[in-house]
């Protein structure tokens, strides 16, 4: 009896070699082959389509589990023939990445299509709660309320460079330390020491493109502290040299001196002079504690410099060219809160003041009309 079970489940045994018991498991190639003609595909932002050569030895299909691609055709009879990958336009502002499968037989190839993000808009954003009324005769080309996000967006960059690298000054901007935070509604540039360095932020807005001539603004709360020293300013996209090709200094201020406001331009012509036709101050009783509006209006023949709306310095294109007048190209807004330095440590710094946190409102940016 015994003898008979085991002949007969040795029979089994070689039954299901023969005929691949459990082959829906693990199924057997059945020869079929597919290539593609290029396994990676790129898009830009718009609605686009490219061809795909398929080379196969079988019928093939092709699908994609994505709504924003489209393979035409998804099938053919014929081994060789090509597809066309449609991609609708991307409206959000991140890549996408998809897969086309394509199937013959037991045989794969797979293509994988990026489409890059589409591009931020350059409209003004608005806070629906405030209302941004535009100097007359100007328009709104660009901003930011810092109401949204933690950290700066896409249209700032940051500096990174170590101590003394310019103007003698102690700190090493960095992107790192939570140097430039938003919340509740600001930007915060804080000046600390981690592990004995002292870091900062300086950030350029659109430094790639900038703007040429307008009223540019910024709300802003500066901070307290001998060795403080925060700037508004602005230097040209196309910058080759200091200061030959202008420097516009809107709002600047020293720790050592609380509470005073200083505009300044710098040229070949003028440049830390002291003059009058260059440099003007005002002692803003609450600078250091309130926000406070400062701008420059800057056209082909002047550039006037504000504080709360009242006009602070103008200086004026005097029409001998570049040496007195480099202010006819494009400029890019800085924020940046230095510690010490030539200017800001001339009186020494009080570590105890740190951290030290300038805090900006918004940045706006208007031209003509």
């Amino acid at each position: 009896m015994n003898k008979l079970f085991l002949t007969l489940a040795l029979g089994v045994l070689t039954l299901c070699s023969l005929t691949a018991c459990g082959s829906d498991d693990n199924p057997k190639s059945d020869g079929a082959t597919v290539s593609v003609s290029s396994t990676n595909v790129a898009f830009g932002a718009a609605a686009d389509t490219t061809i795909v050569g398929i080379s196969a030895n079988h019928e093939w299909g092709a699908y994609t589990d994505e709504s924003w691609l489209t393979v035409s055709p998804d099938n053919s009879g014929q081994p060789n023939a090509p597809i066309s990958i449609i991609v609708a336009k991307n409206t959000e502002e991140a890549e996408r990445i998809g897969t086309v499968t394509i199937m013959a037989g037991t045989a794969r190839a797979y293509i994988t299509v990026t489409q890059a993000a589409a591009e931020k808009s350059d409209d003004p954003v608005v806070d629906p709660g405030d209302t941004i009324d535009a100097p007359e005769g100007y328009k709104l080309v660009w901003n930011d309320e810092f109401n949204e996000g933690t950290q700066p967006g896409s249209d700032w960059t940051y500096e990174v460079q170590p101590a003394y690298w310019v103007n003698s000054e102690l700190q090493a901007y960095t992107k790192s330390n939570d140097v430039a935070t938003i919340s509740d509604g600001t930007l915060k540039i804080t000046c600390k020491k981690v592990n004995g360095t002292i870091y900062s932020a300086r950030l350029y807005a659109k430094k790639t493109t900038g703007w040429k001539y307008g009223y540019i603004e910024a709300s802003i709360k500066v901070p307290t502290g001998k060795g403080t020293w925060p700037a508004f300013w602005m230097m040209p996209v196309n910058y080759t040299s200091w200061p030959a090709d202008g420097e516009i200094d809107i709002m600047e201020h020293v720790g050592y001196n609380p509470n005073v406001i200083h505009s300044t331009i710098h040229c070949n012509k003028y440049n830390n002079g002291g003059t009058s036709i260059e440099t003007a101050s005002r002692s803003v009783s609450t600078a250091t504690t309130e926000f406070h509006k400062y701008a420059v209006e800057w056209t082909a023949s002047y550039m006037t410099f504000y504080i709360d709306g009242k006009s602070l310095l103008t200086y004026r294109n005097d029409g001998t060219g570049k040496d007195a007048w480099p202010f006819d190209a494009a400029f890019y807004p800085i924020l940046n809160l230095a510690w010490g330095g030539s200017w800001g440590g001339a009186q020494g710094v009080d570590e105890s003041a740190l951290p030290a946190t300038l805090e900006v409102d918004y940045v706006r940016v208007f031209q003509a009309e």
